[in-house]
């Protein structure tokens, strides 16, 4: 394969990791808002997301290259997607969170050891197939509906609440930076633990600024606490727009075949 075709998907810098937050939790309340707030139901959530995140993914796999306003849209109509299919699993099929989690991580594995076995490698940095690109976007939307599910369990089911729940997987992300920056733990491995992670991280912190005061919540609303996100996203996008510009200029280097 030519090493200098480019990358259909970002790069993993800082300011990836600050526009999937955004994106997650406003998936969190976003999918709350359609479904509980505008009455719509997780079925007619579940199905207009997926529509949307369906027509959004045929584009992107058209594309050859990254282009961020398209990529962060396939992204967030993923989380809220997935946020509402977590919710109809857990509470209207009755699985619960726990099971409905582990559930999601068996077939989570699934998807990764398929696509291991049919690409060679679980990179998430130098995509430039479509049939990988599909498995990407495929454990992408699997791991935002565990996210969620994991993020319920973690604040009811094991009653750490939104806030505890918040603070505790946020240092569990502190503790896989350090080991990222000072060990040699495979950066790929670090990064699905880290990808998983930011999903029910954004699930207990949307709760916490959506739910009402005597849940725990700080009762600000499903719409307010989505235009906030709404607008971190748009602002930080701004941002990744403009570096992906500049680095569009710059010749693609060559880079070495990535060990899982």
């Amino acid at each position: 394969m030519n090493t200098l075709i480019a990358s259909r998907v970002p790069p993993i810098l800082l300011l990836y990791w600050i526009i999937k937050i955004a994106a997650t939790t406003l998936g969190e309340t976003g999918a709350d808002h359609f479904s509980m707030t505008l009455g719509m139901g997780y079925g007619i959530t579940i199905l207009v997301f997926f529509a949307v995140f369906g027509i959004l993914l045929a584009a992107k796999l058209a594309q050859r290259r990254y282009e961020p306003v398209l990529y962060w849209s396939t992204f967030t109509a993923s989380a809220i997607a997935g946020t509402a299919f977590s919710d109809y699993i857990d509470r209207t099929l009755g699985l619960g969170y726990a099971l409905g989690s582990v559930l999601l991580v068996i077939l989570l594995i699934g998807v990764l050891v398929l696509w291991y076995r049919q690409e060679g490698s679980l990179s998430v940095e130098r995509i430039t197939t479509a049939r990988a690109e599909t498995f990407y976007w495929l454990a992408f939307l699997v791991a935002n509906t565990l996210g969620t599910a994991a993020g319920d369990y973690l604040a009811d089911d094991a009653g750490f609440g939104f806030l505890q729940g918040s603070l505790l997987i946020g240092g569990i992300l502190v503790a896989i930076a350090a080991v990222h920056r000072f060990t040699r733990i495979s950066p790929i491995v670090l990064f699905w633990l880290a990808f998983v992670l930011t999903r029910p991280f954004g699930a207990t912190f949307g709760d916490l600024l959506t739910k009402p005061v005597s849940a725990g919540g700080l009762d600000l609303g499903t719409l307010g606490a989505s235009v906030f996100f709404a607008a971190v996203l748009a602002v930080s996008l701004v941002f990744e727009v403009r570096r992906h510009r500049r680095e569009s200029n710059t010749p693609l280097a060559p880079s070495a075949p990535a060990a899982v």
